[in-house]
């Protein structure tokens, strides 16, 4: 018994069984074809073909025959086993990938999987083309162009053997040109010290890279797509780019992205001005490097301390601007005082800034206690007494002189320079130029009066009343100099800049009305100017 072309065969294969009887062809015979576990008669020819062979036809035959013209029958045959497989199906894969860039160098392979009883010789083929362009397992494009994109598939066929596998499922290869990364950053801005900034560099999915990452044009590094800085500080800002390699091919860089790390900085402003008449509405404006969002906060005013440092009061109803603004509709003169903010951004981290001092000085007509300075002026000689008191209706000595500079620094008279107090009143031996500021009465219990704006200036000085002129009263404004007797100068007079006087000892405003408020100062041809002062003007009705 013979089986052709062999024993082991694939679904769908073409396979014959022949029983060949040697007598010397004397005899003609019947042949009766078996399997075995079965009685029936499979065939009765001397060769049996399965034109299409299928698993169920799988298993052990043997064949035996009797004489045409006689009773005498041969031997059983030895059995044959016959196994029939299914057809292996071809698994086509790329590496790297199956979306490559024009000069990577790709790999086309072909597996068939058979257990590895079979030795193949393959088949490549592209495009539907009949014609075969590789013979190899696996075929290898060196460096990749347009030109090589298409749709593959492959099959194999046996190498000693007549079998052949299904054809693969079809892969297509797509090659494009230059790859470059897009580069993203969260948050985008602002970003401060103690943030978490994440860097991804994006490839539009395409898998199997390794990831370069390089800061100010310095030396790569390889990490992950996502690159992420925990609590960053200031030194990890800077100009950052990205690429990526796979195998020996490198994408194009991405766009640089600057990242600025802040060190978060609380500003405090004030608007419309931090000087109001009792009544005006006012707005303080807290900002952390030019923003609110984001952070909330808090309202202080600045308290001296007598180990001569200043603390900080939360107020009562700071939580009304942890926006951002904290608005006064009506001000009121106990809230002349100097303010404080603070911004938080995390309270479980540290996120907190306090910002500069801003000064609100509220004015009125009857306060509680007036702020007595002799000389009677606002501006001052240097190396000269001031003398500051403050005085109300009972002569109580519960008053103490505050001071606020434009340092920022809130002080009492005994830790001025020269300075002491009695009673409720403030001297100053001798004056110096750090002794301009802002002085005010405070009361025992911390509330804040009639704030007066002096300075102390080297050489001219003008000589203004301290405290608003009512309207239809004079005014008289003098420029003096200090290393003359008497010290009044000829001098030119300026009112928000424009000459309104020249050559005058004394300037008089016969009836004052609300249009002579605003910035004077006087001007000498040799011995200089003097600073500017603020005059204001209050209605009868006031």
């Amino acid at each position: 018994m013979t089986v052709r072309p062999q024993s082991s065969v694939f679904t769908g294969d073409s396979v014959t069984l022949r029983c060949d009887i040697y007598d010397g062809g004397v005899t003609r015979w019947w042949y009766y074809w078996y399997k075995v576990g079965s009685t029936s008669v499979v065939s009765e020819r001397q060769e049996h073909t399965f034109r299409s062979v299928t698993e169920s036809d799988a298993g052990k035959y043997f064949c035996y025959g009797t004489e045409t013209e006689g009773s005498r029958r041969s031997q059983r045959s030895d059995e044959v086993t016959l196994t029939v497989s299914e057809r292996p199906k071809p698994k086509v894969t790329i590496k790297p990938d199956h979306h490559v860039f024009r000069g990577e160098t790709v790999t086309l392979r072909c597996d068939i999987y058979d257990g590895g009883v079979t030795s193949w010789r393959y088949n490549w083929y592209k495009d539907g083309s009949t014609s075969v362009f590789s013979e190899r397992q696996e075929h290898t494009f060196s460096s990749v162009t347009e030109s090589d994109a298409g749709k593959y598939f492959c099959y194999g066929t046996e190498t000693e053997g007549s079998h052949s596998s299904h054809l693969s499922d079809e892969v297509t290869l797509t090659v494009s040109d230059c790859l470059k990364p897009t580069l993203t950053v969260r948050p985008q801005s602002p970003v401060f010290t103690g943030d978490s900034v994440t860097l991804r560099c994006e490839l539009d999915k395409i898998t199997g890279w390794e990831f370069l990452w390089s800061k100010d044009s310095n030396t790569e590094s390889p990490e992950a797509e996502t690159k992420t800085i925990s609590r960053v500080k200031v030194s990890d800002g800077g100009e950052y780019r990205c690429r990526a390699r796979r195998g020996g091919y490198y994408t194009d860089y991405s766009k640089p992205v600057a990242v600025t790390i802040h060190v978060p900085r609380a500003v405090l402003s004030v608007s419309p001005q931090k000087w109001l008449t009792e009544g005006d509405p006012v707005t303080l404006i807290c900002e952390v490097n030019g923003s609110s969002t984001g952070w909330t906060f808090s309202w202080f005013t600045e308290t001296f301390s007598s180990e001569s440092r200043n603390d900080y009061e939360l107020l009562s109803d700071s939580s009304r601007g942890a926006g951002g603004k904290y608005t006064v509709s009506s001000a009121d003169l106990n809230h002349t005082g100097v303010y404080v903010c603070r911004a938080e951004r995390d309270k479980t981290a540290v996120y907190t800034t306090y910002s500069n001092t801003q000064p609100l000085w509220v004015t009125g007509v009857s306060p509680p206690v007036s702020l007595i300075i002799s000389p009677s002026r606002t501006q001052h000689f240097t190396s000269v007494s001031l003398s500051l008191s403050c005085e109300d209706q009972s002569n109580s000595d519960g008053w103490t002189v505050r001071r606020y500079t434009d340092s920022g620094w809130l002080k009492d008279c005994s830790s001025f320079l020269r300075g002491s107090q009695t009673g409720s009143t403030c001297t100053i031996r001798s004056t110096v130029p750090s002794d301009t500021g802002v002085y005010w009465c405070q009361s025992e219990s911390g509330e804040n009066y009639h704030p007066v704006n002096i300075t102390v200036h080297f050489g001219v000085i003008l000589e203004s009343p301290v405290h608003p002129v009512t309207e239809g009263n004079n005014l008289t404004l003098r420029c003096l100099y200090p290393y003359i007797s008497p010290p009044n100068l000829r001098a030119d007079f300026y009112k928000d800049g424009s000459l309104i006087q020249n050559q005058t000892t004394e300037m008089i405003i016969p009836t004052v009305s609300k249009s002579h408020e605003g910035f004077y100062y006087c001007k000498h041809p040799e011995r200089g100017e003097s600073l500017k002062s603020w005059i204001s003007v209050r209605g009868e009705s006031q």
